[in-house]
């Protein structure tokens, strides 16, 4: 009994179909390897929350993640799972999510007996920043950017509608916007208050001197600059929070397996290798005249 073209194609169509369930159980193998060894080497729990956009099988539609319930769920479980006198090590990669579910982990974290570190390697925005906050030690990649965490209504940053109110005579401004205006104000006070929880937070040691932690407050919470703005680690240091620049390597080995998945040409290419430093080479041809000196 021979195989024909159609058993062939048959096959072949069974190999395809199976190849990226393959591909997914060895990266997923990969992760939890990486993981493994980094608890290790740390002697710690370790948590990822990388947010990364992902396309919808099929339909290749892009999708946005951030701060759910569902993580918070998941976080609030590895926090309970650990013992009190284990570390935490919170490695971070979002734009932020839902103000209840940042709320929860953080509060569980402060909760925590042991040192809790977060580590940043690119980005921690917004709900990651807040996250950020509820940690003894913020260890940061050198370029690596946290953000302000002023409360948002809809699209309208609550600060701005605030800002409205005050410019305007009373009766010139309408109802909606003055509802608007009354739940900006009690959505600062909250977050602010929420803050100030966070940097108090004396367990196991002080992480914020008490002089800076209202400057800190007025900095990120009270909109005077854009939602999206970038706080760079030297900002950041200048603020008084705990930050630390250095990340350990492996950390930059567990992102590599958390990839933006690409659809056609990347947008960013190069060899990945360490650039090998040699004198350079000297163009042939006579030299460039000077210019007359005046």
């Amino acid at each position: 009994m021979g195989f024909g073209i159609g058993d062939i194609f048959w096959i072949f169509l069974l190999l395809s179909s199976l190849q990226p369930v393959w591909q997914r159980r060895q990266m997923e193998y990969r992760r939890v390897s990486a993981l493994q060894e980094f608890q290790r080497e740390r002697k710690s729990r370790v948590i990822l929350l990388i947010h990364r956009q992902e396309s919808i099988s099929l339909l290749g539609i892009p999708v946005s993640r951030y701060i759910t319930i569902e993580d918070s769920e998941q976080i609030l479980r590895a926090i309970r799972l650990t013992p009190p006198d284990v570390p935490i090590d919170l490695i971070l990669h979002t734009p932020g999510g839902l103000v209840l579910a940042t709320e929860q982990i953080a509060r569980a974290l402060i909760r925590h007996p042991a040192k809790v570190s977060v580590f940043v390697p690119h980005y921690a925005m917004s709900g990651g920043t807040m996250l950020a906050l509820a940690a003894d030690e913020i260890v940061m990649d050198a370029n690596a950017v946290l953000g302000p965490v002023d409360p948002q209504l809809g699209n309208f940053p609550a600060a701005s509608i605030l800002k409205v109110v005050e410019s305007k005579p009373i009766g010139e401004i309408d109802d909606q916007t003055l509802i608007m205006a009354d739940l900006s104000r009690k959505a600062i006070d909250q977050v602010q208050r929420f803050v100030r929880t966070l940097l108090k937070d004396s367990i196991p040691k002080v992480k914020v001197q008490p002089e800076n932690i209202e400057s800190i407050i007025e900095a990120l919470t009270t909109g005077r600059v854009t939602h999206d703005y970038p706080i760079t680690v030297e900002e950041a240091t200048e603020m008084g929070l705990p930050v630390t620049v250095g990340l350990p390597h492996t950390i930059y080995g567990l992102m590599d397996l958390y990839p933006q998945p690409q659809g056609g040409r990347p947008s960013v290419q190069y060899i990945p290798m360490p650039y090998d430093d040699r004198r350079p080479i000297l163009p042939k041809g006579r030299p460039m005249e000077e210019p007359n000196q005046m």
